[in-house]
């Protein structure tokens, strides 16, 4: 019996991971051929003064949730006002915040209470109030002040509710976005028919330096945690969701940067409010309320660079980040279980939900019953030895393999680093992320999953800010330089386990 317990959790091991290997491949496959598309009607000079003049031109709602964002929150608006972008507002969603973000923002922005027809589209915490500014400069800027609602997408569906404009951006208080960010995300949708979300890349700001809030020189970050995180981030991002927008099935759009339909997100209830991973949760919901009404609907992956976030700078920080997004996934799988092998729900039914439901749910289970196998093994001497180092030097042959493929893909697409040497870093984490980091992922996904089972109380809690690396003579937050205008002047062996490569769909 033990011995037909062990051929059988070796054969299906085996049979798992040549599964998530050949998955990697087909994704690595399809977001070559995307990439290639992308980097050949990248932003022209034709396009800006398209979008820049033509009458046409959709506008935009930028919402950014702030909580406790006091240390950074002045310079990250000036930086939100500054888009290249002819047509959009900033909405800052101050989320009962309890230190003081709220009087920083009010005293750097000459902000006064103003009345305001809130319209609750969508259910969210009590509104407060609206605050805008008396000078001109900052007549774009509108800040709602709410009722803590203890998640992010509480306070998004806020933002929504306030917004005038045909589709809006979601993004963090805490996040730098590129002066282009709007306009590569409008890009697809004046390209493509019926785009109802467009997820735009976005990596590390831990290192790189900032002037006038705006990344003005990138590079890979020092911090250990931060920079394998930067490595997950491009391989999420140039292989993951590039490859599933390739067909039409990307699993989410991320929580700190995203362009949506706000027709469609109203209409299909905005995020839910109790929801961990708000990101993915939205995508569902929108996707689900097209298929439901036939409703054509298309969602892009670009791969410009569109957003700098502050990462995890501690282990503490990191398992916060890491349990939440475990019980996200978990929590998302449970609510939209009727979805799963559902085709009425398209793609999504049959083929994003079942992957993340098999290799991104499972995975953590199913590493952690193998290591603990393979050290049982180990000790009655069930091990192969010779066989066991050759399967594991190839899997990780093939993550290191899967790293290197995206760093090519991203130096290629025009570098997301300003020097060469800064990729020397990017693959020494490569190197290291079997060992060290993900079995981190794994534990942190794992103890996610248990948190939920379990249902223990659960918040987003509190992201400490170290803030910005200032470049030489860049000014501090309270300096808050006025906004810049645009054109118009408007505004994955056998019995044993090896480590395998983060799940390239992990939620960001």
């Amino acid at each position: 019996m033990k011995e037909l317990i062990i051929n059988f959790y070796g054969y299906f091991v085996f049979f798992y991971s040549m599964a998530i290997i050949v998955s990697y491949i087909l994704l690595v496959w399809l977001s070559y051929n995307s990439l290639r598309r992308a980097k050949a009607s990248l932003i022209d000079p034709y396009i800006r003064k398209l979008v820049d003049f033509s009458p046409y031109t959709p506008g935009v709602s930028i919402i950014a949730p702030a909580y406790n964002e006091e240390p950074t929150i002045v310079g990250n608006v000036s930086s939100l006002l500054s888009m290249n972008y002819p047509k959009f507002e900033l909405i800052i969603v101050n989320d009962g915040s309890k230190d003081k973000t709220l009087e920083k923002l009010i005293e750097a922005y000459d902000l006064v209470e103003v009345p305001f027809d809130y319209r609750e589209r969508i259910k969210t915490k009590p509104f407060k109030r609206c605050f805008k500014s008396t000078n001109p400069e900052y007549h774009r800027l509108m800040v709602i002040d709410k009722t803590n609602g203890g998640t992010k997408a509480d306070a998004s569906n806020a933002g929504i509710n306030a917004a005038s404009n045909p589709f809006f951006i979601c993004t963090d208080a805490d996040c730098i976005l590129d002066r282009d960010a709007l306009t590569n995300c409008m890009k697809p949708v004046m390209q493509y028919a019926n785009v109802i979300a467009v997820s735009g890349s976005m990596n590390m700001v831990n290192g790189c330096e900032v002037e006038n809030y705006q990344v003005v020189k990138a590079k890979p970050p020092k911090n250990p945690f931060a920079l394998f995180q930067a490595l997950e981030y491009l391989r999420s991002f140039l292989i993951g969701k590039m490859g599933w927008a390739a067909i039409n099935a990307i699993p989410n759009v991320s929580g700190g940067f995203g362009l949506f339909s706000t027709t469609i997100a109203i209409a299909a209830g905005g995020y839910r409010s109790d929801s961990f991973a708000e990101d993915e949760d939205m995508i569902i919901r929108m996707v689900g309320y097209c298929c439901d009404f036939n409703h054509p609907y298309r969602i892009v992956q670009i791969p410009e660079n569109c957003c700098w976030t502050e990462g995890p700078y501690s282990l503490r920080l990191l398992r916060r980040q890491r349990v939440r997004w475990g019980r996200g996934l978990i929590q998302t799988l449970f609510i939209y279980r009727r979805m799963i092998f559902n085709s009425h729900y398209n793609r999504l039914g049959t083929i994003t939900l079942p992957y993340q439901f098999i290799f991104e749910f499972l995975a953590p289970f199913i590493e952690a019953v193998g290591f603990l196998f393979f050290i049982y093994l180990a000790f009655t001497g069930g091990v192969n030895w010779e066989t066991a180092f050759v399967i594991s030097g190839a899997v990780l042959t093939f993550c290191l393999g899967l790293s290197i493929t995206v760093i090519f893909y991203d130096y290629t697409m025009g570098g997301l680093y300003d020097s060469k040497s800064s990729y020397f870093w990017l693959l020494l984490a490569a190197f290291f992320e079997p060992f060290v980091y993900h079995p981190l992922i794994v534990c942190f996904s794992l103890i996610g999953y248990f948190n939920y089972v379990t249902n223990r109380k659960a918040s987003w809690g509190e992201m400490t800010r170290r803030g910005f690396k200032q470049a030489k003579g860049g000014k501090k937050a309270k300096d808050a330089p006025a906004p810049t205008e645009s054109a118009t002047g408007s505004t994955p062996s056998a019995t044993e386990p090896t480590p395998v490569a983060e799940p390239v769909t992990a939620s960001h």
